[in-house]
């Protein structure tokens, strides 16, 4: 059994997945979960070797979940499966993990020439600021990537199964205590397929009503 379960939530992700299962670290095991996808997702994830969970209910949080509940390792990463962030970044928040922290976050960091929309932009910010000033989390980001022990995870007891997912995430971590590293990793242009949330402003926007109910 690997150690690290990578925990990859798609929904028409068909395009991108084959370049990002094979750059899964060995010792790693992918498990895609498929979030109702109409384009192949779940045949192409089996095709390069991943193991597939299917959950039904729509949204980004139900998608991790069901991934996290279905994981059979002690620690699990969570990784946007759209091409944007790269595996090999996961082995060194594996590694805070295994020397301590409670979670490990991966900071986007974007390329030459790619810039985040404005509106995603303002949106990560000011949650981020909240996160700070309410809950003293010295975070940057609001982490599509990051790593932490399946087992405490679960009890965290997260109940958003929609975008607000990794904001409610970050609040009852830090009720709970949780020492969380930040580290910078690779942000580059998706390679297929368009971001459900930065990708229009009125997917953004509801990722900012989902984002501001968890943290108030």
């Amino acid at each position: 059994m690997d150690h690290v379960t990578v925990v990859l939530p798609c929904r028409d992700e068909a395009q991108s997945l084959p370049a990002v299962l094979a750059a899964i670290p060995h010792g790693y095991s992918a498990l895609v979960v498929d979030n109702d996808s109409a384009d192949g997702t779940a045949a192409v994830a089996r095709a390069h070797g991943a193991r597939v969970v299917t959950e039904r209910t729509p949204g980004y949080g139900a998608a991790v979940h069901a991934g996290i509940a279905a994981a059979d390792g002690p620690i699990v990463a969570v990784l946007d499966a759209d091409g944007s962030l790269h595996p090999r970044d996961l082995p060194k928040l594996d590694e805070a993990v295994e020397a301590g922290s409670d979670m490990a976050l991966g900071r986007r960091r974007p390329v030459p020439g790619l810039g985040f929309p404005w509106h995603a932009r303002l949106g990560n910010a000011a949650v981020c600021w909240r996160l700070r000033a309410r809950h003293g989390l010295p975070v940057r980001d609001i982490a599509p990537m990051r790593v932490c022990r399946r087992h405490a995870l679960l009890d965290l007891g997260v109940l958003d199964r929609r975008s607000g997912y990794p904001v409610e995430l970050l609040v009852r971590a830090a009720a709970a205590g949780w020492r969380i590293a930040e580290f910078d990793v690779h942000y580059g242009p998706r390679t297929g397929g368009r971001s459900k949330v930065t990708g229009s402003l009125r997917g953004s926007l509801a990722a900012a009503v989902d984002f501001w109910t968890a943290i108030s």
